[in-house]
């Protein structure tokens, strides 16, 4: 006698999937909050407010929160790239292990955001009206470069995407 078993399973991301994967990302802005003096309360809640919206519709690429001097990442920094599973299973890791005792004097603090394809496809009045209802405005600039390399470092998992973490460390 054989039996045999089939198991399938579909999952929709959800603005609850997004708001588990945007507290994430704050509790690590906290914790940068807390050993650098920055960013402000103000500004994790609008990062989180804008990852939120940017997961739920798909137009996240990559994000970096940190500190650069002279036109230059410095440690410590954290870049998230969105990664849809496709049906794969990947890590959903607690937050936190930001770097302590880095030399952040004559640093600034900065965010740094990169759309994906999905963005790109959008027309110009969909991003329009998407970007309006953000309660951030971002400009064009430069992406700065790095004194260092990112390494993976975490991975944030919920309703089939990920938000991969990588740090900045130093040569």
């Amino acid at each position: 006698m054989s039996t045999s078993f089939t198991y399938s399973d579909t999952v929709t991301f959800s603005h609850s999937h997004a708001v588990h994967l945007s507290a994430k990302v704050a509790a690590d802005l906290k914790r940068m909050q807390r050993l650098y003096g920055a960013p402000s309360d103000v500004s994790i809640v609008n990062y989180e407010a804008e990852i939120v919206a940017l997961l739920k519709a798909g137009y996240l690429g990559t994000v970096t929160y940190g500190y650069w001097r002279g036109g230059n990442w410095i440690e410590p920094t954290l870049r998230y790239t969105a990664q849809d599973l496709a049906a794969a299973a990947a890590n959903d890791d607690d937050p936190g292990r930001v770097r302590p005792n880095c030399d952040v004097a004559g640093a600034t603090f900065y965010s740094y955001l990169t759309y994906s394809v999905t963005w790109d496809r959008a027309s110009y009045e969909a991003q329009q009206r998407f970007s309006q209802g953000l309660p951030l405005s971002r400009g064009g600039a430069a992406e700065p470069g790095t004194t260092g390399y990112f390494s993976a470092d975490k991975t944030y998992s919920a309703g089939g995407r990920a938000l991969n973490r990588t740090s900045i460390r130093g040569w």
